[in-house]
């Protein structure tokens, strides 16, 4: 099993930034790859970004590409997200979630790769 707790959310004005943190414990946290997806009001939860298991690789949505960073200290059990720039489309609960090394990088983008996840955490962008 893994726990994992996300951290850092709150309320920003367009054009700040924000950096949530995800702690993990439990089984071996470097094994496993990790992601960020989010959830509007209304909306399907969606890929925001994902790390491999050795940091190595990162994905990102195109929403949030060159504006968001994805990355994980392994000896801490913890993966970031470093948000910049952000706008109104960006407020969601974030979510933190792991899962195991896929067979394809193109399964990092969907839930169903992904086994745990944590409560979330409330972002919200003020106009």
């Amino acid at each position: 099993q893994v726990q994992l707790v996300e951290s850092g959310g709150g309320l920003v004005q367009a054009g700040g930034s924000l950096r949530l943190s995800c702690a993990a414990s439990g089984r071996t946290f470097g094994s496993y790859i990790k992601g960020w997806f989010r959830q509007a009001p209304g909306k399907e939860r969606e890929f925001v970004a994902a790390i491999s298991w050795s940091g190595g690789s990162t994905y990102y949505a195109d929403s949030v590409k060159g504006r968001f960073t994805i990355s994980r200290d392994n000896a801490k059990n913890t993966v970031y997200l470093t948000m910049i720039s952000l706008n109104s489309e960006d407020t969601a609960v974030y979510y933190c979630a792991a899962g195991s090394i896929p067979r394809t990088s193109s399964s990092y983008y969907y839930t169903s790769q992904y086994t745990y996840w944590g409560q979330g955490t409330q972002v919200t962008v003020s106009s």
